[in-house]
């Protein structure tokens, strides 16, 4: 690990008051580009369209019965019963339910992507503990079949995240759901990074066997500490370089670290955590470290015990990202109870959700999310299909910062929308049409909105 100066702006300052004024040809200032791979996604034509007389699930715990959806120049203009309004195409979705496009915060398509070959894994780099240096988008296949399969399911927006073998396995990147050559073509646009970070089995077996930290939990803990206080001295040493610049002196730029610039977004604030987690102990554990180090610990994946700590995620703002059923297949997964996304949900200013983690299940994203409604209520829960939907729209669209543009049907957000062909919580719920920013991308009954991936095309 490299060594910072110990205080930037006291040595330039000392220079100034010992009356030294060569202190050399004045320096440019050092900036460092934030985002040097940007999106150049944009929104596919569309024309207005009125959906009329939907059953009409808004993403934040509202049913509409009866109801119209107008979708103006990529935005969501209007929901409301009777609306007046003309539209270049009108559909008539009586019987049918209208719900936001579906977003789901944990998925590995296109850095894991089908065809499962070893050319194409790209999710995992298992070459340290801490590798923040790396970002996922790196990895992406566009190709990747999956995203149109996962799109036939009604997402509309995936968080891409590298793997869980390291403590700090890089930083992830939300997607728009679009066919697109390009990774930054389907990058959507403004939507914060996040870091992967990983707790408990996955990093001490990795590199137990190394002979390198971690191959304990205590390890663990360890790693991530020694990671939080190098990227604070980071900081530091950057921000008094920043204040040296603008008093006019004239400082030596720190030494630039990309491992060290992901950990200083989390710091300022620009970069989300979401953290690879199983155990109640281990979770309370990352609040506590985030505490000590000034950032926020963000969102829990998997979190299989998560419902031993709910009122805990809830007080400290904690997204728990979790699935429905999966459990037993490691230790860390073994203390399971299936109501546990509603047991989280049931705590005020919770953020409950339901994620994939699977090539498979993105594609049934909603009824996964059933799973958990008819579960929950079958031991004495009251959920509804308006509760339940908030899972895998608003809640998750929260965890991923973009909660102002996506994730709830209100005037204004951007208009990413779903036509059922039944209740999206019924084991025979298809998704019809799939909206996003307003352009239909999806049609179950229209070939020419039926993507196929170039690395198809001629394949039988």
């Amino acid at each position: 690990m490299q060594k910072f100066v110990p205080s930037i702006l006291a040595v330039a300052l000392g220079v100034a008051l010992t009356g030294c004024q060569d202190q050399g040809p004045k320096r440019e200032k050092v900036e460092i580009n934030k985002n040097p791979y940007p999106s150049t996604y944009k929104p596919y034509s569309s024309s207005s369209t009125l959906i009329k007389n939907a059953t009409v699930l808004t993403g934040t715990g509202e049913r509409l019965d009866n109801t119209d959806v107008l979708l103006v120049d990529g935005k969501i203009k209007e929901v409301g019963q009777n609306l007046s309004a003309t539209a270049d195409t009108t559909v008539d979705a009586n019987g049918k339910w209208v719900t936001p496009g579906i977003i789901d915060v944990h998925s590995h398509l296109g850095a894991y992507p089908s065809p499962q070959v070893e050319s194409h894994q790209d999710g995992n780099e298992m070459t340290s503990p801490n590798t923040a240096e790396v970002w996922v988008e790196h990895s992406v296949w566009p190709q990747d079949p999956g995203f149109n399969r996962a799109r036939e399911g009604g997402i509309t927006t995936l968080q891409i995240l590298p793997g869980s073998a390291n403590l700090f396995g890089g930083r992830g990147v939300t997607l728009k759901n679009i066919p697109a050559p390009t990774m930054q073509g389907m990058k959507f646009p403004d939507a914060p990074y996040g870091l992967k970070m990983a707790c408990g089995e996955n990093p001490k077996r990795v590199y137990g066997g190394k002979g390198v930290l971690p191959s304990t939990r205590m390890g663990n803990m360890a790693g991530y500490r020694k990671s939080w206080a190098a990227a604070t001295e980071y900081k530091r040493a950057w921000e008094e370089y920043d204040k040296a610049y603008a008093m006019g002196l004239n400082p030596e730029a720190p030494e630039r670290d990309i491992k060290m610039d992901t950990l200083r977004g989390v710091l300022d604030g620009d970069i989300l955590i979401h953290n690879h987690c199983y155990k109640a102990e281990e979770m309370a554990m990352m609040i506590d470290l985030s505490k000590e180090f000034g950032y926020h610990a963000g969102t829990f994946h998997h979190g299989i015990e998560a419902y031993k700590i709910a009122d805990l995620l809830a007080e400290n703002g904690n997204c728990a990202a979790l699935w429905p059923d999966w459990w037993g297949f490691k230790m860390e997964a073994y203390d399971m109870v299936q109501e546990n996304v509603a047991i989280v949900d049931a705590v005020k200013n919770s953020c409950a959700i339901v994620h994939s983690d699977s090539d498979t299940t993105i594609q049934r994203l909603n009824q996964e999310a059933g799973k958990v409604m008819y579960r929950a209520n079958d031991v004495g829960f009251n959920l509804k299909e308006e509760d339940a939907i908030k899972w895998i729209t608003y809640n998750a669209a929260k965890s991923l910062g973009i909660q102002d543009k996506v994730g709830s049907l209100a005037a204004g957000k951007n208009a990413d929308v779903v036509i059922w062909n039944q209740s999206p919580f019924s084991v025979y719920a298809k998704a019809q049409q799939v909206f996003i920013d307003g352009a239909k991308v999806y049609d179950r009954d229209d070939e020419k909105y039926q993507a196929v991936s170039d690395f198809m095309l001629g394949q039988k």
